[in-house]
């Protein structure tokens, strides 16, 4: 059986969708499966000259995949809907199956999300469906008739028992992709609480957001952006609200696919990495946006934070000591712009071959972390990408 599951290993916004993409076409995935979040998480998948944007539906949908929905999902049946009837009208005819275990997002859920603004969520009545779930008070995939019956006339065919599904093609030898939303250090539990999501993010969460055991996982890849990016309140270490981190938001559109709304951006941060490393147990890296990095003098990587004159190598469960942290970092030379044409001709040499300022950068990330990085992305479509180590399932 082969179970793959791909985590965020930062903040969310990591470049998931493109990865997931590229794994489904380069591993021949047969099934994707969402497994926690819902309408919050924002996954732009590029082929060729068009750009599909994904909030429920998984990435694998563009290549025809079969998809489910877990029941770790909060859904909104309205949003599902427009985006089935988007890839409808695009070609795409969905293949997919929604558990009838998971949440419904309702009208009064955005309107309690609306109206709290604390911790700056998306306003999608994420996180009212999820208290509402856990009070036990919510409304499952399995009732939807009873509160939006117009909406179940049109989403009933779909509904299915995804553990089932999941758990017969594992058994049948098929792939299968666990697509997590958001990312480790926005977990309900593990995140930088309570500036964090309202799900499980880590790989653990695929087991128990679409019913399946974790024997049955074989792989668990980390994405991870070349820098650091964050959207909304909360600690980021390695924020940079200079030039250089307004330079990095504008040449790498750092605007969120869901919101807009523009992400905060700093320093790749190693302990942050290696904490994501450890909770998911991450057997590799994928390495999003290198290209962006381009043209800097001099880049920086965060090896530990200082706090009340003591060096931190681990990273601190308490949100407010992590605000208080001062990044240590270790500097390296940077690297000239490249048109995409160089960029594509990279992808194409052995590593050894590739610019030394390069791979200096990623094998000081693959040192820090003691992970492999396996793929590097340096633009948004499924082609720019080079292998650095084989992904073997």
């Amino acid at each position: 059986m082969t179970g793959i599951v791909i985590v965020g290993a930062q903040f969310g916004d990591e470049g998931k969708g493109k990865i997931v993409d590229y794994l489904v076409d380069r591993l021949k995935i047969d099934y994707v499966v969402r497994f926690q979040g819902g309408n919050n998480a924002g996954h732009t998948v590029v082929v060729g000259n068009e750009k599909f944007k994904l909030h429920h539906v998984p990435s694998g949908v563009v290549q025809g995949k079969q998809c489910f929905l877990g029941n770790g999902m909060v859904i909104d049946p309205k949003v599902l809907i427009d985006e089935i009837n988007n890839l409808k009208e695009r070609g795409i005819n969905p293949k997919l199956t929604i558990s009838p275990l998971a949440h419904v997002i309702t009208e009064k859920h955005k309107e309690l999300d609306a109206a709290d603004s604390k911790i700056g969520t998306t306003k999608r009545g994420i996180g009212p469906a999820y208290s509402d779930k856990i009070s036990r008070s919510g409304t499952r995939f399995s009732e939807l008739n009873s509160v939006y019956p117009n909406y179940y006339s049109e989403l009933s065919k779909y509904i299915g028992d995804v553990s089932l599904k999941v758990n017969q093609a594992l058994e049948k030898k098929k792939k299968v992709l666990f697509e997590g939303a958001q990312g480790t250090l926005l977990d309900i539990d593990f995140g930088t609480y309570p500036f964090v999501t309202s799900s499980n993010t880590i790989a653990g969460g695929a087991c128990v957001g679409a019913g399946v055991s974790p024997k049955k996982i074989s792989l668990i890849i980390g994405v991870s952006k070349a820098y650091t990016t964050r959207v909304g309140s909360g600690p980021f270490p390695t924020e940079l609200k200079n030039e250089v981190g307004e330079q990095i938001r504008n040449k790498g559109a750092e605007f969120g696919t869901t919101t807009g709304r523009p992400r905060r951006c700093g320093w790749l941060d190693a302990v942050m990495l290696n904490y994501a490393i450890r909770l998911n147990g991450i057997d590799s890296i994928a390495l999003t946006k290198l290209d962006i990095l381009s043209g800097l003098k001099e880049l920086k990587i965060c090896t530990a934070y200082g706090y009340n004159g003591k060096i931190l190598r681990t990273f601190p469960f308490d949100a407010k000591i992590l605000e208080k942290c001062e990044p240590i970092y270790e500097t390296l030379h940077g690297w000239p712009e490249f048109s995409h044409e160089e960029w594509q001709k990279f992808a194409k040499l052995k590593f050894e071959r590739l610019p030394k300022e390069i791979r200096n950068y990623i094998l000081l990330i693959e040192r820090l972390t003691k992970t492999p990085i396996s793929l590097v992305s340096f633009g948004p479509d499924r082609n720019d990408t080079f292998i650095r180590h084989k992904i073997l399932v």
